[in-house]
């Protein structure tokens, strides 16, 4: 017998997301990833000076303003050709590797750990430690969540650095075309390195228990076990002992194909982690050309192109349709020469050859285990990076180049979320934006059907994810299983239907 079922709205996720899925014999059989909310930010920004989008994009979302100022600076700037000076790639590396890590802590230890607090894992053998540590903050008499409020104390100090960098968070303006409006002196250097100092110690201490260069160093499964013994009554430790005993790796596969714009820009070119394609099927980095970029709206509540055809970004439009036929979703379809594609940190992880992660890849594919491993290596690889770029702060270096907008441009703006691959496209006309389209992490994962039926990466993940229906139809604990995938993911729904 096959029942559809509805799971919406998610707690724990920024936006509005539902989820419907055909089941049968216990299992997924067929899913339907919904974001029910539009917002128009694209159509808000016609019209309006181009400098306007620094300061509307942000609002987009409160946890990844940085991400969206950056790319709508990084368009701009391709626009007009500005370039940043070295100071202004830094304090801009700083300010988006803040927000990133923030959004990882914050996930790991908010988002996705609470769900094994849950009842339905009772009666494992680490549940009372993950009670102790990761319980929802809310409500818990027995003293649970003690290192979920050691981890929000160490993100609220974090965000200083921010606050420091850019004025204020969120929504800081000091990001622009070319560089940071905010010069960093040296006495403010220190205090800043402090910071990080203090985030390395909270990681070092309780989600690793080992110095972040260890984990770093890390090359294969292999490797990851004998760490493990190492760095056993680590959080990390005790979440691979989870995943082990709850089999992530059987749950939520992708795609196999992995998209990285590049993070964080070198000012003498390319980026920290590397820009590309992974094909885990092929097992080889591939090119990215950006041209091969499109977006179908054919399942999405918009207007589609008089030729049907899904169209790149900077043709692209958002023209609302609500009542359009066989849509589901305020989410178009992102695709790459009309493929299928993962965003995210194990996507930055593969593109950029980490060894661990492409050996856990290959062994158990891109699911829910290696997706949160990706993320907490990320926490562990960026720390030092930080610590470097403070280090070449230049004083009384510019941190800004001036730069003129022609009236007529267009320009693209390319940066890494903490979810994953963030692009602004633009076109300038007579000195006003007559086109703006964004197309976000979520966008990318959490996308519906194409025109051909090929479903997004989450609505492919779900399939075969096992439910737990009683005999009145009703879902016990909303299928733990699908929880874990979808949070996997890490879904930001204000950021896709903008």
């Amino acid at each position: 017998m096959t029942r559809r079922l509805i799971l919406g709205p998610f707690n724990r996720v920024e936006g509005d997301l539902e989820v419907q899925l055909e089941v049968a014999d216990g299992r997924v059989t067929q899913a339907q990833v919904k974001a029910p909310m539009f917002r128009g930010f694209e159509l808000m920004l016609n019209g309006r000076n181009p400098m306007d989008a620094l300061t509307i994009v942000p609002r987009i979302c409160g946890i990844c303003s940085v991400s969206q100022s950056m790319a709508a600076a990084r368009a701009l700037a391709d626009a007009c050709g500005v370039e940043r000076p070295p100071n202004g790639v830094h304090a801009a590396n700083l300010m988006l590797a803040c927000e990133n890590l923030a959004d990882h802590l914050t996930h790991f230890y908010l988002f996705f750990m609470p769900d094994f607090t849950r009842e339905v894992y009772a009666g494992r053998t680490w549940y009372a430690a993950a009670q102790q540590r990761f319980a929802a903050l809310a409500g818990s008499p027995s003293g649970g969540g003690l290192h979920s409020r050691q981890a929000l104390g160490a993100r609220a100090r974090w965000f200083a650095l921010i606050g420091t960098l850019g004025g204020k968070w969120p929504h800081t303006g000091s990001i622009l075309p070319g560089g940071n409006a905010r010069a960093i002196e040296a006495t403010e250097r220190v205090r800043l390195l402090a910071k990080v100092h203090e985030m390395r110690a909270f990681l070092e201490q309780t989600l690793f228990g080992t110095a972040l260069e260890e984990v770093t160093a890390l090359d294969s499964l292999t490797a990851l076990q004998s760490w493990r013994t190492r760095a056993a009554g680590s959080d990390m430790a005790l979440f691979l002992d989870i995943a082990d005993e709850t089999n992530l790796a059987s749950l939520g596969s992708g795609p196999g194909r992995y998209l990285s714009y590049g993070a964080y820009e070198r000012f003498e070119g390319g980026h920290a982690l590397a820009r590309g394609v992974w094909d885990a099927h092929l097992q080889q980095c591939l090119a990215l050309d950006t041209r091969q970029i499109t977006e179908d709206p054919c399942h999405a509540w918009y207007a589609q192109d008089a030729s049907g055809a899904p169209l790149h970004p900077m043709v692209g439009s958002t023209h609302p349709l609500a009542e359009k036929p066989g849509a589901y979703s305020w989410n178009k379809a992102p695709r790459l020469a009309g493929r299928v594609l993962e965003t995210g940190a194990i996507a930055r992880q593969l593109v950029d050859a980490q060894p661990l992660i492409r050996d856990a890849v290959l062994a158990q594919g891109g699911c829910v285990s290696t997706r949160v491993l990706a993320r907490l290596l990320e926490l562990a690889r960026i720390v030092p990076l930080m610590e470097q770029w403070l280090a070449a702060l230049q004083p009384h270096a510019p941190f800004f180049h001036p730069h003129v907008l022609p009236e007529r441009a267009q320009g693209m703006g390319l940066t890494e979320a903490a979810r994953g691959a963030l692009g602004h496209w633009l076109r300038i006309e007579k000195g006003r934006l007559c086109h703006y389209q964004i197309v976000a992490p979520t966008s990318w994962n959490f996308s519906p059907r194409d025109a051909a039926g090929t479903p997004g990466a989450l609505e492919s993940a779900l399939v075969g994810a096992p439910m737990d229906v009683a005999n009145n139809d009703a879902v016990k604990e909303t299928s733990v299983a699908v929880q874990h995938i979808v949070r996997s993911f890490d879904p930001c729904m204000v950021c896709t239907v903008h």
